[in-house]
C-alpha cells in the first residue's frame, strides 16, 4: 500500500531495464572519487542519477575498486539539520555581501540606475 502511494505521490518507477516496481532509493555515481552514493529517493528526478525500486537498491553491484556509500534516512529528523540551515544562512550572506560590494560601484559607473531580484535597470540614452 505504501509503494503504490509513493508512486502516485512520485510518478516514478525503477531505472532498471524492464523493471515497472516503485522507485524508493536513488543512486548517484562520483565518477571522480570512484564512489556510488545510495540514499533515500531524491525529491526531484536528476539526468544524472538513477532511481531503483528497493529489491535493485539491495542487490546493488559496482565496478571492482568502488566504494559504496548508502545514506539511511533518519527516523527522527524531519527536515533539514542545524547544520543545513546554517550552510544555507552562510550561502546567503555570502552572496549578499558581494552584491553590497558591487552594487556602489555600479552606481558610481552611472550603468545601473537600480536592480530588484535578477533584474535591473539601465538609463535610457
Amino acid at each position: 500500500m505504501t509503494s503504490a502511494r509513493n508512486l502516485q505521490r512520485t510518478g516514478r518507477t525503477c531505472s532498471r531495464a524492464s523493471c515497472r516496481s516503485v522507485a524508493s532509493k536513488t543512486l548517484t555515481y562520483v565518477y571522480a572519487d570512484s564512489t556510488a552514493v545510495l540514499g533515500p529517493l531524491a525529491t526531484f528526478a536528476e539526468p544524472h542519477s538513477y532511481d531503483l525500486c528497493l529489491q535493485h537498491s539491495l542487490t546493488l553491484t559496482v565496478p571492482n575498486g568502488w566504494n559504496v556509500i548508502k545514506q539511511e534516512p533518519d527516523g527522527e529528523s524531519h527536515g533539514p539539520s542545524d547544520d543545513d540551515l546554517m550552510a544555507i544562512a552562510d550561502a546567503v550572506r555570502e552572496v549578499a555581501q558581494a552584491y553590497t560590494k558591487q552594487a556602489p560601484a555600479a552606481e558610481e559607473s552611472g550603468q545601473e540606475i537600480g536592480r530588484r531580484g535578477h533584474l535591473r535597470a539601465l538609463p535610457s540614452h
